[in-house]
């Protein structure tokens, strides 16, 4: 029944933040019409949602045999953090397994599934497949891809403006827009800024959220901040933290007089003794604009290769345009306020621009939420 697997989904979001770079996954154990027990998969490097189910189920002192269970993604069957669940479900005796998505891990898929109908279980594929799908868009793109899943998030007035003229900025979002942002925080594994927002800001780019007592809780992203030349100040407040948030500093290797080689190498063991992992690539020579900032294609090969599944993108108007002139770009939150600032203030993406319409980057609208009075569009690629 529909009931159980939208609860399934429920329960997967409470992962949220702590299981990457694994997906989100809830299971429902229903017998008899009845769930007798829930799981999900907690954090990365606990159990999967299958045998979180089975756990409770047992301590509750019920019965799994015989029963049907619900599950968001194909269940594994190659041995990991944790061993595999298909083996777990044959033990239980479980009768028949409902799964929404299919897992686009080459261990896995498809034969998750056939492993447990090789052993008796009845499995009914597909079942509210897109609302299972969409629970787990990063983790579908960097299993898939080997490289992060990369959203872009900006807020902006009604005439398209980033910040008034004076290049003032706060606040153009109301405190809901803000509060959400740490959920999206929360959600990606990385966020990414540019040397320029470092400088103007001094951001701490880290995760805010809080409870009804006012606790923190969710998890500090990874801060990435793009800096050609290492220009970073080292009493920004992004450097003094370094050694309690992982920070990486990307820069470029490129010509430089003896005496700006000797300036360089001595910023690299400066930030790296306060706690900054460097990240040093070849300029892109392929494109006249590109050729004086990060590469973001190759940035992202190596965060990938770093585990990193997921960068949401915070920086300004000419980060943005590298971004999305690289195509790496997958996903857009735009937020937009009533507001209108008018004159030549900066715009959300900056950059060259393009000469022709037909050559405008393309998204398509997925979602629209509302904020009090701030409107959230958000675009896949």
């Amino acid at each position: 029944m529909e009931k159980f697997m939208r609860r399934a989904i429920e329960l997967a979001r409470r992962g949220e933040g702590k299981t990457n770079p694994n997906p989100l996954v809830g299971a429902v154990i229903v017998k008899n019409g009845e769930i007798i027990a829930e799981g999900w998969h907690h954090a990365y490097g606990d159990l999967h949602a299958e045998r979180d189910a089975l756990k409770n189920c047992r301590e509750r002192g019920q019965n799994p045999q015989g029963a049907d269970i619900y599950v968001t993604l194909e269940p594994c069957c190659h041995f990991g953090k944790q061993p595999p669940c298909t083996q777990a479900l044959v033990e239980a005796g479980i009768a028949r397994v409902v799964v929404g998505s299919r897992d686009p891990n080459p261990l896995v898929h498809g034969k998750g599934n056939a492993f447990l109908r090789q052993h008796g279980i009845e499995v009914t594929e597909d079942f509210l497949k897109d609302e299972c799908d969409k629970l787990n868009p990063i983790f579908f793109h960097y299993i898939s891809t080997k490289k992060p899943f990369v959203a872009l998030k900006y807020a902006m007035t009604l005439d398209g403006k980033i910040a008034t003229k004076t290049g003032a900025s706060r606040w153009i979002t109301n405190e809901e827009s803000r509060n959400f942002v740490h959920v999206l925080r929360n959600r990606y594994s990385a966020i990414l800024v540019g040397i320029g927002t470092v400088l103007a800001d001094d951001p701490m780019l880290d995760c805010r959220l809080e409870n009804e007592k006012g606790e923190r809780y969710g998890r500090n992203p990874i801060r990435i901040i793009c800096d050609s030349d290492l220009k970073i100040p080292h009493l920004c407040k992004i450097v003094k933290t370094a050694g309690e948030i992982k920070t990486i500093v990307a820069c470029l290797n490129r010509e430089r007089t003896s005496l700006e080689a000797e300036i360089f190498a001595e910023k690299k063991a400066a930030l790296e003794n306060a706690g900054c992992e460097i990240v040093c690539m070849d300029a892109d020579s392929s494109d006249e604009y590109l050729k004086s900032h990060v590469n973001l294609s190759e940035l992202t090969k190596i965060l990938g290769e770093k585990g990193i599944d997921s960068i949401l993108i915070e920086g300004g108007s000419e980060i943005h345009y590298s971004a999305l002139k690289y195509g790496i770009v997958n996903k857009i939150y735009a937020f937009v306020a009533p507001k209108l600032f008018g004159g030549n203030a900066k715009s959300p993406v900056g950059g060259e621009g393009v000469n022709l319409p037909g050559e405008a980057f393309q998204f398509n609208l997925e979602t629209v939420k509302f904020f009090g009075n701030n409107v959230l569009l958000e675009y896949k690629k």
